[in-house]
């Protein structure tokens, strides 16, 4: 006679119970892809999976920011190419100016306008943007950093001292500050040699009211000074020194001072700094081609007088646009000194994208190595819970015929 009692049934439905948890495990085990499930089964593997993920994780953010940066600074190194392909151009302008004023008036005027739409192309360079960040504005790159104005409305009587100008206003809010600063460049013909040309730098603060010169020259250093060091995996964080600057300011790329040497030059004190900022200014491209622009309108001008010396005006104007063709050159190489420093960056930024993408597949490994499954382990693990689960359960349906039957035998 066979006996069935609940304790019987209790320590069947325990083992049932058992086996259906290794087959879910198993069957976890192959969806997931981990070796395990927690610290306990197995903690020298998952801390060391917790390292690897963590070192993943930080990898996996630098290059996700890494390809923000790079389509940035992209947008900069391309800005800074077409401000040298502007400047190439607007010289070969000058170059047919100094040719046209023997062959009409309507020649001059024509080269004067181009010459003038040039330099409003530098300045919507200057104001590119990628996505919602204007890519010159150095830490700032929420405000329009540039605007031009050229006035070239003539003096109604020899009282009126009001010069032709060009006038490059640069706006930036500092850090801290909740108001903007304004930098004021304004260029005019006063003199009669190339060398009178020069920019005349003043400046507001945030609430408005202006700023003495020695203000609005360290203002201007400091702005120039502004960096953007990001940890993108390139050098070590900590020192930052040796971090990619991926910040740079139009005044920077005008003059072709990048913020490193704005840095260099103020540690000497005094005036160093903002000296060599307004000499290179001077020499920019905006500065360049607004020279060649107010000296034709001057030459224009002076030949609107019948009795004026024309061919003294001539002369005059073939000195000023001799000058500032041979200063363009050099400033060609300035630009181009800066279009390659953006290049650079850029590569470095492309091959550490390549150096992270290699660590992720690294890590992706060895994190596999670690907790990862072994896929077909895993399936045949699932198998054998499988036909282990099925077994008990048709042991369970014998199990659970018994009746009363089974005790009158």
């Amino acid at each position: 006679m066979r006996v069935t009692t609940p304790a019987t049934y209790r320590k069947f439905t325990s083992s049932v119970n058992d086996v259906h948890l290794r087959l879910n495990k198993s069957m976890t085990k192959i969806t997931s892809g981990a070796a395990y499930e927690s610290a306990s089964e197995n903690p020298l593997a998952y801390y060391t999976g917790q390292k690897i993920d963590s070192q993943y994780q930080d990898t996996l953010a630098k290059n996700t920011l890494l390809t923000d940066v790079k389509n940035r600074l992209y947008q900069q190194e391309i800005g800074a190419r077409d401000i040298q392909l502007t400047l190439s151009r607007a010289k070969v302008q000058v170059e047919y100016g100094k040719t046209a004023t023997t062959t009409g008036e309507h020649d001059i005027q024509t080269i004067k306008e181009d010459l003038m739409q040039k330099i409003r192309t530098i300045a919507n360079d200057l104001n590119t943007q990628y996505q919602d960040f204007y890519v010159y504005g150095g830490n700032d790159v929420s405000t329009t950093p540039f605007d031009l104005e050229i006035d070239l409305s003539h003096p109604d009587s020899d009282t009126d001292t009001e010069k032709n100008s060009v006038t490059l206003t640069y706006s930036h809010t500092f850090p801290g500050d909740t108001g903007v600063t304004k930098f004021q460049l304004k260029y005019t013909s006063d003199g009669k040699t190339p060398e009178d040309f020069a920019f005349q730098l003043t400046a507001t603060k945030p609430d408005g009211t202006a700023m003495t010169d020695a203000e609005a020259q360290g203002e201007l250093v400091r702005a120039m000074s502004e960096q953007g060091r990001i940890d993108l995996g390139y050098g070590d964080i900590r020192d930052y020194s040796t971090l990619l600057d991926t910040y740079t300011g139009g005044l920077n790329v005008l003059t072709g001072l990048n913020s490193d040497a704005v840095r260099s030059l103020d540690k000497q004190g005094g005036t160093a700094a903002s000296d060599r900022i307004m000499k290179e200014l001077n020499e920019s491209p905006i500065a360049l081609i607004g020279r060649a622009v107010l000296s034709i309108d001057d030459y224009q001008k002076t030949v609107d007088d019948p009795a004026s010396d024309k061919a003294a005006a001539k002369d005059l104007l073939d000195d000023r646009l001799g000058t500032t063709m041979d200063r363009m050159t050099v400033t060609e190489h300035t630009i181009s000194t800066s279009y390659s420093d953006l290049g650079n960056k850029y590569k470095l930024l492309e091959e550490t994208a390549t150096r992270l993408d290699s660590i992720e597949d690294s890590l992706t490994e060895q994190y596999k190595d670690t907790l990862g499954a072994d896929p077909y382990q895993a399936i045949m693990e699932m198998f054998n819970n499988q036909y282990s689960y099925n077994a008990a359960l048709q042991v369970g349906s014998k199990l659970m015929t018994s009746s009363l039957f089974d005790f009158v035998r």
